[in-house]
Protein backbone atom coordinates (compact mmCIF):
# COMPACT_ATOMS: atom_id res chain seq x y z
CA UNK A 1 0.00 0.00 0.00
CA UNK A 2 1.28 3.46 -0.89
CA UNK A 3 0.63 6.90 0.54
CA UNK A 4 -2.29 8.99 -0.79
CA UNK A 5 -1.67 11.30 -3.74
CA UNK A 6 -3.84 13.73 -5.70
CA UNK A 7 -3.61 16.26 -8.51
CA UNK A 8 -4.68 19.90 -8.30
CA UNK A 9 -8.19 19.38 -9.66
CA UNK A 10 -10.67 21.74 -8.00
CA UNK A 11 -8.09 24.07 -6.48
CA UNK A 12 -8.37 27.77 -7.33
CA UNK A 13 -5.23 29.89 -7.34
CA UNK A 14 -4.50 33.59 -6.86
CA UNK A 15 -1.43 35.57 -5.81
CA UNK A 16 -1.24 36.92 -2.27
CA UNK A 17 1.16 39.68 -1.28
CA UNK A 18 2.27 40.55 2.25
CA UNK A 19 5.49 41.39 4.09
CA UNK A 20 7.21 42.26 0.79
CA UNK A 21 6.58 38.76 -0.57
CA UNK A 22 4.19 37.47 -3.22
CA UNK A 23 3.28 33.82 -3.63
CA UNK A 24 0.47 31.97 -5.37
CA UNK A 25 -2.03 30.58 -2.88
CA UNK A 26 -4.16 27.58 -3.78
CA UNK A 27 -7.56 27.37 -2.13
CA UNK A 28 -10.29 24.77 -1.83
CA UNK A 29 -13.19 23.86 0.44
CA UNK A 30 -15.54 25.51 2.89
CA UNK A 31 -15.67 25.81 6.64
CA UNK A 32 -13.02 27.00 9.11
CA UNK A 33 -9.69 27.93 7.57
CA UNK A 34 -6.45 25.95 7.58
CA UNK A 35 -3.20 27.20 6.09
CA UNK A 36 -1.39 24.10 4.81
CA UNK A 37 2.28 24.92 4.19
CA UNK A 38 3.93 22.48 1.78
CA UNK A 39 7.02 20.50 2.68
CA UNK A 40 10.02 20.39 0.37
CA UNK A 41 10.05 20.31 -2.62
CA UNK A 42 6.65 22.02 -2.87
CA UNK A 43 2.92 21.45 -3.35
CA UNK A 44 3.45 17.86 -4.49
CA UNK A 45 0.73 15.18 -4.92
CA UNK A 46 1.09 13.99 -1.32
CA UNK A 47 0.45 17.50 0.02
CA UNK A 48 -2.50 17.84 -2.37
CA UNK A 49 -3.97 14.61 -0.99
CA UNK A 50 -3.57 15.93 2.56
CA UNK A 51 -5.28 19.15 1.50
CA UNK A 52 -8.16 17.22 -0.06
CA UNK A 53 -8.50 15.17 3.12
CA UNK A 54 -8.83 18.37 5.16
CA UNK A 55 -11.38 19.72 2.70
CA UNK A 56 -13.36 16.47 2.98
CA UNK A 57 -13.37 16.96 6.75
CA UNK A 58 -15.01 20.38 6.51
CA UNK A 59 -12.19 22.92 6.22
CA UNK A 60 -11.28 25.69 3.83
CA UNK A 61 -7.65 25.00 2.93
CA UNK A 62 -5.17 27.59 1.67
CA UNK A 63 -1.82 26.34 0.37
CA UNK A 64 0.88 28.96 -0.22
CA UNK A 65 3.32 27.88 -2.91
CA UNK A 66 6.54 29.07 -1.29
CA UNK A 67 8.87 26.98 -3.48
CA UNK A 68 8.88 24.37 -6.22
CA UNK A 69 6.39 23.55 -8.96
CA UNK A 70 2.80 22.90 -7.79
CA UNK A 71 1.58 19.48 -8.83
CA UNK A 72 5.05 18.11 -9.62
CA UNK A 73 6.16 14.84 -8.08
CA UNK A 74 8.08 15.01 -4.81
CA UNK A 75 10.81 12.69 -6.08
CA UNK A 76 12.10 14.16 -9.34
CA UNK A 77 15.37 15.50 -10.75
CA UNK A 78 14.23 19.10 -10.30
CA UNK A 79 13.67 18.66 -6.56
CA UNK A 80 17.31 19.03 -5.58
CA UNK A 81 17.73 22.61 -6.89
CA UNK A 82 14.53 23.59 -5.09
CA UNK A 83 15.90 22.27 -1.81
CA UNK A 84 19.28 23.92 -2.30
CA UNK A 85 17.63 27.26 -3.12
CA UNK A 86 15.47 26.98 -0.01
CA UNK A 87 18.56 26.49 2.11
CA UNK A 88 20.07 29.81 1.02
CA UNK A 89 16.95 31.98 0.68
CA UNK A 90 16.87 34.71 3.31
CA UNK A 91 13.11 34.35 3.91
CA UNK A 92 13.70 30.90 5.39
CA UNK A 93 16.98 31.42 7.28
CA UNK A 94 17.60 27.68 7.15
CA UNK A 95 20.78 27.71 9.24
CA UNK A 96 20.01 30.51 11.70
CA UNK A 97 19.20 29.96 15.36
CA UNK A 98 16.95 32.30 17.35
CA UNK A 99 15.62 33.47 13.97
CA UNK A 100 12.66 35.73 13.26
CA UNK A 101 12.10 34.43 9.74
CA UNK A 102 10.58 36.79 7.14
CA UNK A 103 8.32 34.03 5.83
CA UNK A 104 6.58 33.87 9.23
CA UNK A 105 5.35 37.45 8.75
CA UNK A 106 3.92 36.51 5.37
CA UNK A 107 2.16 33.47 6.82
CA UNK A 108 0.65 35.52 9.65
CA UNK A 109 -0.86 37.88 7.12
CA UNK A 110 -2.18 34.95 5.09
CA UNK A 111 -3.73 33.45 8.24
CA UNK A 112 -5.39 36.77 9.11
CA UNK A 113 -6.82 37.06 5.62
CA UNK A 114 -8.10 33.49 5.66
CA UNK A 115 -9.66 34.00 9.07
CA UNK A 116 -11.49 37.10 7.85
CA UNK A 117 -13.10 35.12 5.04
CA UNK A 118 -13.98 31.84 6.74
CA UNK A 119 -16.28 30.82 9.59
CA UNK A 120 -15.04 29.58 12.94
CA UNK A 121 -13.15 31.15 15.82
CA UNK A 122 -9.80 31.27 14.05
CA UNK A 123 -7.59 29.26 11.72
CA UNK A 124 -5.18 26.37 11.88
CA UNK A 125 -1.71 26.26 10.36
CA UNK A 126 0.10 23.05 9.41
CA UNK A 127 3.82 23.19 8.70
CA UNK A 128 5.85 20.23 7.48
CA UNK A 129 9.55 19.45 7.32
CA UNK A 130 11.32 22.61 6.11
CA UNK A 131 8.19 24.60 7.04
CA UNK A 132 7.26 22.72 10.23
CA UNK A 133 8.32 25.44 12.64
CA UNK A 134 6.62 28.13 10.58
CA UNK A 135 3.28 26.93 11.95
CA UNK A 136 4.22 27.86 15.50
CA UNK A 137 5.79 31.15 14.41
CA UNK A 138 2.53 31.99 12.62
CA UNK A 139 0.69 31.58 15.94
CA UNK A 140 2.20 34.85 17.13
CA UNK A 141 -0.88 36.23 15.36
CA UNK A 142 -4.14 35.99 17.31
CA UNK A 143 -5.97 34.53 14.30
CA UNK A 144 -4.04 31.26 14.62
CA UNK A 145 -5.63 28.91 17.15
CA UNK A 146 -4.31 25.52 16.03
CA UNK A 147 -0.65 25.27 14.97
CA UNK A 148 0.56 21.83 13.88
CA UNK A 149 4.31 21.19 13.58
CA UNK A 150 4.96 18.07 11.53
CA UNK A 151 8.63 16.96 11.54
CA UNK A 152 9.96 20.56 11.90
CA UNK A 153 13.45 20.62 10.37
CA UNK A 154 14.64 24.23 10.64
CA UNK A 155 17.15 25.27 11.62
CA UNK A 156 18.89 22.37 9.93
CA UNK A 157 20.25 20.20 12.77
CA UNK A 158 23.98 20.67 12.23
CA UNK A 159 25.05 21.18 15.85
CA UNK A 160 23.63 20.57 19.33
CA UNK A 161 22.52 24.21 19.40
CA UNK A 162 20.68 23.84 16.10
CA UNK A 163 18.97 20.67 17.34
CA UNK A 164 17.70 22.40 20.48
CA UNK A 165 16.51 25.50 18.64
CA UNK A 166 12.68 25.66 18.57
CA UNK A 167 12.55 27.03 15.03
CA UNK A 168 11.48 30.55 15.91
CA UNK A 169 12.96 33.51 17.74
CA UNK A 170 12.96 33.94 21.50
CA UNK A 171 10.67 36.96 21.18
CA UNK A 172 8.21 34.95 19.10
CA UNK A 173 8.31 32.04 21.52
CA UNK A 174 7.60 34.38 24.44
CA UNK A 175 4.42 35.50 22.66
CA UNK A 176 3.42 31.86 22.17
CA UNK A 177 4.08 31.15 25.86
CA UNK A 178 1.93 34.11 26.84
CA UNK A 179 -0.90 33.03 24.55
CA UNK A 180 -0.72 29.49 25.94
CA UNK A 181 -0.90 30.74 29.52
CA UNK A 182 -3.56 33.41 29.03
CA UNK A 183 -5.65 32.22 26.07
CA UNK A 184 -5.29 28.46 26.18
CA UNK A 185 -3.40 28.26 22.89
CA UNK A 186 -2.26 24.70 22.17
CA UNK A 187 0.12 23.29 19.57
CA UNK A 188 0.55 19.78 18.19
CA UNK A 189 3.94 18.32 17.23
CA UNK A 190 4.58 15.18 15.16
CA UNK A 191 7.80 13.28 14.44
CA UNK A 192 9.29 9.84 13.96
CA UNK A 193 11.53 8.73 16.80
CA UNK A 194 14.63 8.17 14.63
CA UNK A 195 14.23 11.22 12.39
CA UNK A 196 17.52 13.12 12.61
CA UNK A 197 16.10 15.94 10.46
CA UNK A 198 13.45 16.73 13.08
CA UNK A 199 15.48 16.13 16.24
CA UNK A 200 13.85 15.16 19.50
CA UNK A 201 15.81 17.92 21.25
CA UNK A 202 13.65 20.48 19.43
CA UNK A 203 10.49 19.01 20.92
CA UNK A 204 12.18 18.82 24.31
CA UNK A 205 12.79 22.57 24.14
CA UNK A 206 9.20 23.29 23.16
CA UNK A 207 7.79 20.96 25.81
CA UNK A 208 9.91 22.66 28.47
CA UNK A 209 8.62 26.07 27.43
CA UNK A 210 4.97 25.24 26.68
CA UNK A 211 4.26 22.28 28.95
CA UNK A 212 0.83 20.75 28.49
CA UNK A 213 0.09 23.30 25.76
CA UNK A 214 2.40 21.31 23.47
CA UNK A 215 1.00 17.89 22.56
CA UNK A 216 3.59 15.52 21.11
CA UNK A 217 3.00 12.49 18.91
CA UNK A 218 6.25 10.58 18.44
CA UNK A 219 5.97 7.52 16.22
CA UNK A 220 8.32 4.61 16.84
CA UNK A 221 10.70 4.15 13.92
CA UNK A 222 13.35 2.17 15.78
CA UNK A 223 14.53 -1.09 14.27
CA UNK A 224 12.01 -3.88 14.81
CA UNK A 225 9.02 -1.58 15.43
CA UNK A 226 5.60 -3.22 15.12
CA UNK A 227 4.63 -1.49 11.87
CA UNK A 228 7.87 -1.91 9.98
CA UNK A 229 8.47 1.81 9.70
CA UNK A 230 11.95 2.57 8.43
CA UNK A 231 14.43 4.55 10.51
CA UNK A 232 14.57 6.99 7.57
CA UNK A 233 10.85 7.82 7.86
CA UNK A 234 10.27 11.58 7.88
CA UNK A 235 6.98 12.88 6.46
CA UNK A 236 4.33 11.94 9.00
CA UNK A 237 1.27 13.34 7.22
CA UNK A 238 2.13 12.58 3.59
CA UNK A 239 4.70 9.99 2.49
CA UNK A 240 4.31 7.69 5.50
CA UNK A 241 0.48 7.59 5.72
CA UNK A 242 -1.10 4.22 5.03
CA UNK A 243 -4.88 4.44 5.18
CA UNK A 244 -5.35 1.49 7.51
CA UNK A 245 -6.81 1.81 11.00
CA UNK A 246 -4.09 1.39 13.59
CA UNK A 247 -1.24 2.51 11.36
CA UNK A 248 0.52 5.19 13.46
CA UNK A 249 0.85 7.80 10.69
CA UNK A 250 -2.80 7.30 9.76
CA UNK A 251 -3.80 7.66 13.42
CA UNK A 252 -1.63 10.79 13.65
CA UNK A 253 -3.47 12.28 10.67
CA UNK A 254 -6.77 11.51 12.41
CA UNK A 255 -5.50 13.32 15.51
CA UNK A 256 -4.57 16.37 13.43
CA UNK A 257 -8.12 16.56 12.03
CA UNK A 258 -9.59 16.16 15.53
CA UNK A 259 -7.23 18.83 16.90
CA UNK A 260 -8.23 21.29 14.18
CA UNK A 261 -11.91 20.53 14.70
CA UNK A 262 -11.67 20.99 18.48
CA UNK A 263 -9.76 24.26 18.26
CA UNK A 264 -11.59 25.91 15.36
CA UNK A 265 -15.21 24.84 15.74
CA UNK A 266 -17.67 27.58 16.64
CA UNK A 267 -19.76 25.14 18.67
Amino acid sequence: MTSPEADLTGWSVAPFTAANQTHDVYRKGSGPGVVLIPEMPGFHPGVAALGNHLVDNGFTVAVPSLFGTPGAAALRPGAVPVILKGCVTKEFAAFATNADRPVAHYLRALARGLNANTPGKGVGVIGQCFTGGFALAAAVDDSVLAPVLSQPSLPLPLTARHKRDPGLSEDELKVIEKRAAEEGLCALGLRFSQDWMAPGERFTTLKARLGDAFEVIEIDSKKGNAHGIQASAHSVLTDQVREVDGHPAYEARKRVVAFLTERLSSN
